[in-house]
């Protein structure tokens, strides 16, 4: 074998070993924690990120979190020193956090210099060196907010959509700080409705981190001295780790540079308006340095909670970018290196004042304006027909409970392949609640959940189709409803057909009938029902010879 085989298999080996670090983490949160949410709904991420913060490998989880999770890091490293035996906790949007909602637990991972460990010391001799960071983002289906669920739809400011947490030491050189983090949890006008729930998950996202801080610190160990070929022979256990994290994000950055130069020079440009108006614009230069992402033109500061912060446009733009790539390359951030990202202020980058009252609600730009950018920038570089486009996010609850879940829709169509049905797309990467644990665990009656046939846009290659969803409630409860796509249709490409809007209605047991548009909140009592509908993605190409539709998954 040569050098450069040697060395593409030590780095593979590598990416690898570093991705199984991840997975397993994802194995121990999800065996550890008790909600529905992420023990049956899969609705959390974790990751290894390098001593500088920056995203490295991630298991196969969401890529709205994933892509946020640097940003994350360095923001609250940069907020709150971290040393060994410390645990950071967050879920504030002007931190790198996403919605209220997620909760992000971020462990930084020293090497074993001179016995350091978990405990947060060393044993005398040198300072602990730090290796990177491992990270964990949950949904937690109840953290405060104005109703149950805490995704309320008409929330207008920050503080009205639950309980902000901004870098906090959930441990502090090793003592746990369990205590003050259910004070937080419980304090304020409106604090969460199931803080025992809250509490355990936050105790498994913390021990799947501490897995992943002894697996990347067994893995520093065992590279040390080099690794040959690609290594820096004889170097410390850090310095192989250091330079394999390194060597997998110029991998990274060298496929998206190659990526870009097959791309039409001109600039490449679209829009798409969100169900109430509101516009997403993005204009894509490309240039021997790389490309300009430019979202000039896109809404101000949104009135209601559609407002995405910064990580969730880089994290957007980052899943489009590794779409791009098209080759088996973990997501990390060496994909950004070629890109300038330029978001004026406004629905994209709003302003975050310290206090929540002051700062801008964005519950739902987590779930849905990410995905309607995700929408705007496929559509700009033409490599696929609009999937949904939303996460079709179902929300009801009462004083003692929230419950949560996003349903699938249809795929767009692309160049010689079908949309699937009944899939999440993009953004999102969750199951459904299954059947027989929904009615167990919760005052509802699954009446029906099949495909909604024809409601994938016709083509060469035609869109997958939505689904629909039918729920009985069996006691007075809060139901909300966050989407997108019931007013704007998902386009189709290259002479495809649009695939159809969804749409969703409550039926009272009265019998009196309510449509509910795409943002909606209202009271439900036993009997009612909930009829939804989700969209299905766009076609592609001209439908006079179509193709097999592909099968639902």
């Amino acid at each position: 074998m040569t050098t450069s085989g040697a060395a593409a298999v030590e780095l593979e080996l590598f990416t690898h070993r570093f991705a199984a670090i991840a997975r397993q983490m994802g194995e121990r949160l999800q065996r550890t924690a008790v909600s529905t949410n992420v023990k049956e709904r899969l609705d959390f991420s974790c990751a290894v990120l390098d001593a500088a913060g920056e995203l490295v490998v991630n298991a196969p989880h969401i890529p709205v979190h994933l892509g946020a999770l640097g940003l994350c890091v360095r923001l609250t490293a940069a907020a709150l020193p971290l040393e060994p035996g410390d645990v950071a906790v967050t879920n504030h949007p002007g931190f790198g956090g996403s919605h209220l909602p997620d909760v992000t637990v971020i462990t930084p991972v020293f090497d074993d210099a001179q016995g350091s460990d978990d405990a947060g010391g060393s044993a005398g001799g040198a300072r602990p060196q730090l290796l990177g960071y491992v990270a964990s983002r949950a949904h937690h289906a109840e953290i405060g907010g104005m109703r149950p669920g805490s995704m309320p739809p008409g929330a207008r400011c920050l503080a009205e959509e639950g309980v902000v947490i901004p870098p906090t030491y959930l441990a502090r050189r090793g003592e746990a700080r369990w205590a003050e983090l259910r004070r937080r949890l419980l304090d304020g006008p409106y604090p969460t409705r199931a803080v025992e729930e809250n509490l355990a998950d936050l105790r498994a996202a913390a021990a799947a981190n501490h897995s992943g801080a002894q697996a990347l610190r067994a893995l520093a160990r065992g590279a040390a001295g080099g690794a040959g070929a690609a290594g820096p022979t004889g170097a410390s256990g850090r310095a192989t780790v250091a330079f394999y994290m390194e060597a997998l994000k110029r991998r990274a950055e060298e496929r998206l540079r190659a990526a870009l130069a097959r791309l039409p020079r001109g600039p490449l440009t679209a829009v798409e308006r969100l169900d109430d108006g509101s516009p997403l614009q993005v204009r894509i230069e490309l240039g021997p340095a790389g490309a300009r992402i430019d979202f000039t033109g896109s809404a101000g500061v949104h009135p209601g909670n559609l407002n995405a912060p910064p990580a969730v446009v880089r994290s957007a733009v980052l899943y489009v970018l590794r779409l791009l790539v098209a080759e088996p390359l973990p997501l990390n951030e060496g994909l950004l290196r070629p890109i300038e990202i330029q978001v004026p202020p406004g629905m994209l980058d709003p302003a975050f004042p310290e206090d929540p009252w002051l700062a801008p609600a964005v519950v739902g730009g987590n779930v849905e304006t990410s995905q309607r950018l995700v929408d705007t920038l496929l559509k700009a570089l033409g490599l696929a027909a609009c999937s949904q486009g939303t996460m079709n996010n179902v929300l009801f609850g009462n004083d003692s409970f929230g419950f949560y879940e996003t349903v699938c829709g249809g795929a767009g169509a692309s160049p010689g392949a079908a949309g699937a049905s009944a899939v999440h797309t993009h953004m999102t990467n969750t199951r459904i609640t299954d059947p027989e644990v929904l009615e167990h665990r919760y005052p509802v009656r699954l009446e029906r959940f099949a495909l909604r046939p024809g409601s994938g846009g016709a083509g060469r290659y035609p869109g997958g189709d939505g689904v629909v969803r039918e729920l009985t409630f069996l006691a007075p409860m809060s139901l909300s409803l966050l989407t997108q796509h019931r007013v704007e249709v998902p386009y189709g490409a290259a002479g495809g057909g649009p695939g159809q809007p969804g749409r969703q209605s409550l039926h009272r047991a009265t019998g009196e009938v309510l449509d509910l548009p795409s943002v909606a909140g209202c009271e439900v009592a036993p009997g009612d029902r909930l009829y939804l509908e989700t969209p299905g993605g766009g076609g592609w190409g001209p439908a006079e010879q179509p193709a097999t539709r592909a099968p639902a998954r």
